[in-house]
């Protein structure tokens, strides 16, 4: 319940102690972190009786002097214009002030010089700022920040934007943990190692005394990395639920939008996918796509004996159960209609795609050797009508990436047929894929031909033959992970930031507490990875999206 925890007691402690009815103002970011992982009805429970979003709030001029205002508000400067005119008209009875990062100076006298009517009761940064996805993962919902990919150049205040915003979300998933971490990046990222600079600038100069925690037997690690260095992972179709959901129908923060799958009543149309809400996708959600089906069928096999014994009402002990049953009974409901919907629809789109039969090249060209059979495999699937533009373009990125450096001719030769195939992709998307995460791009050893210890493994695992060929692929995380667990990640590859490192306590045992930031998007089959890491070593994790 790491994160999770950390959020939900954040915002118990601006309700519990405010009496009263009150109404919960909140910005287009804030709506997110509270939403996940608070419901409408305990927010009821806490005297919450309406929740508006800040802009919306500045364009009312109605007076609701009867409801008490609790703000939740990332300390941006629209949202600090957007107080002080707030305040130099106040509507409500009072005002409590939560910001979910560290305030400026600048920002706390402009808004001490906007209450003049001395109407907030407190103000107070509550360091939730962020989406807490579950208690190992987060996100920072920053959309397109695969555009900053892109030369600094190009758009050098923007660029600047995102790296403060990672740094403030960074910042604020280790104030709300207690800890501070030291700090090491990928080497050749020039956007991770200037994260990583900022964040400990922030962390060990500017608000050293605020991270000034009590030291823990072993140091955290925070690790910064770019998803330049895997760029296999985010191109595969995944076999597993959670993953399955997010890339077939898609996921956002922790919802899964339906509206598009016909005959759905209203009510389904958008349903919470959460671990912490829902406990068979927390029990399958890392299960592959086969054994899910076989689990829902059993889910509905429990929920057709629940329904028919509720059919056999008879005495009025019977009535009275059934009615203190029924909320329950309506939940379980629920829950069997959403996971039938989702993996009927996800069934669908597996068999109009022929996913199976793109999946199983897919893992080749990941996994496996032999430039010749791969060119076959690859040339046949963009001949194939029933194949779509979207996953021809996957393959020859998959083929480009494995054999950039060994067959210019053949490479050139499938650019043409994607070009023919499919002509809205075009071919300069796939070398503008190996210009910015080609070998010469990339840290690690993605395909395990560089190292001697991957390059044995690798034998090892093909003369042992694999489970599942749809599953073969492991992600470089899973590498990642290993190596710092067992003290082989090389600081030539990872450098450390500034000298934090040989005054903290590390252990030469394995990290037990690794923050793992991903500039770029992380892949939800790399929640996987994660989650078997902490299955075997029970190390606590989080993940930055």
């Amino acid at each position: 319940m790491v994160l999770v925890a950390a959020v939900r007691d954040y915002i118990n402690r601006m309700l519990q102690d405010i009496s009263g009815m009150k109404v919960l103002i909140l910005d287009s970011s804030t709506v997110s972190f509270v939403s996940v992982v608070y419901s409408q009805s305990e927010l009821l429970k806490k005297e919450v009786f309406l929740v508006e979003l800040v802009d919306s709030i500045s364009m009312s001029k109605e007076s609701m002097s009867h409801l008490k205002a609790v703000y939740f508000l990332r300390p941006t400067s629209e949202n600090i214009q957007h107080m002080r005119r707030q305040l130099d008209k106040p509507r409500f009875g009072e005002y409590h002030l939560f910001f979910s990062n560290i305030l400026k100076d600048t920002q706390l006298h402009m808004l001490a010089d906007s209450d003049e009517h001395e109407v907030v009761q407190q103000l107070q940064e509550f360091y939730a700022d962020f989406v807490a996805l579950d208690p190992y993962h987060f996100t920072l919902n920053m959309a397109a920040n695969h555009m900053y990919i892109l030369p600094a150049v190009v758009d050098p205040s923007g660029l600047q934007q995102f790296c403060d915003r990672v740094v403030d979300g960074i910042s604020a998933v280790f104030l709300a943990l207690k800890r501070r971490p030291i700090i090491r990046y990928s080497r050749t990222s020039d956007i991770a190692k200037r994260i990583a600079h900022e964040a400990s600038k922030l962390m060990y100069q500017q608000e050293s005394g605020l991270f000034d925690f009590r030291r823990t037997e072993v140091s955290p690690l925070l690790l910064i990395v770019d998803r330049r260095d895997d760029p296999v992972t985010p191109l595969l179709n995944q076999w597993t639920y959670q993953a399955m959901v997010h890339e077939l129908i898609s996921i956002q923060d922790n919802k899964v939008d339906l509206k598009n799958v016909s005959k759905l009543p209203k009510d389904q149309q958008e349903v919470v996918l959460s671990s912490e809400q829902d406990a068979f996708f927390k029990a399958n959600m890392y299960d592959n796509f086969g054994d899910i089906g076989m689990n829902i069928k059993k889910m509905v096999d429990d929920f057709q004996q629940v329904a028919k014994s509720n059919q056999n009402i008879q005495t009025i002990e019977d009535m009275a159960k059934f009615v203190d049953n029924y909320p329950e009974y309506r939940k379980m409901q629920g829950n069997v209609s959403k996971h039938v919907t989702l993996v009927t629809e996800m069934s669908k789109i597996v068999e109009e795609r022929k996913l199976m039969l793109v999946s199983q090249t897919e893992q080749e060209l990941a996994c496996n050797g032999g430039q010749g059979a791969a060119f076959e495999a690859v040339t046949n699937l963009l001949n194939n009508d029933n194949i779509s533009d979207v996953d021809r373009l996957r393959l020859v990125m998959l083929y480009a990436l494995r054999y950039e450096k060994e067959s210019p001719v053949q490479l050139m030769q499938l650019f043409n047929k994607l070009a023919s195939r499919s002509p809205k992709y075009k071919p300069g998307l796939v070398q503008f894929l190996l210009k910015q995460a080609g070998v010469e791009k990339r840290t690690g050893d993605l395909y395990g031909n560089r190292d001697l210890l991957n390059i044995a493994r690798n034998m090892a695992r093909g003369l042992k033959g694999v489970e599942n060929v749809y599953t073969q692929h492991q992600p470089l995380l899973f590498q990642t992970m290993e190596n710092i667990t067992r003290g082989r990640l090389r600081d030539v590859d990872y450098p450390y930031v500034g000298n934090h490192f040989q005054q903290a306590r590390i252990s030469s045992s394995p990290m037990y507490h690794v923050r793992l930031a991903y500039y770029g998007q992380a892949t939800i089959y790399e929640f996987l990875v994660d989650f078997k890491v902490r299955q075997i070593i029970k190390l606590s994790r989080c993940c930055y999206i």
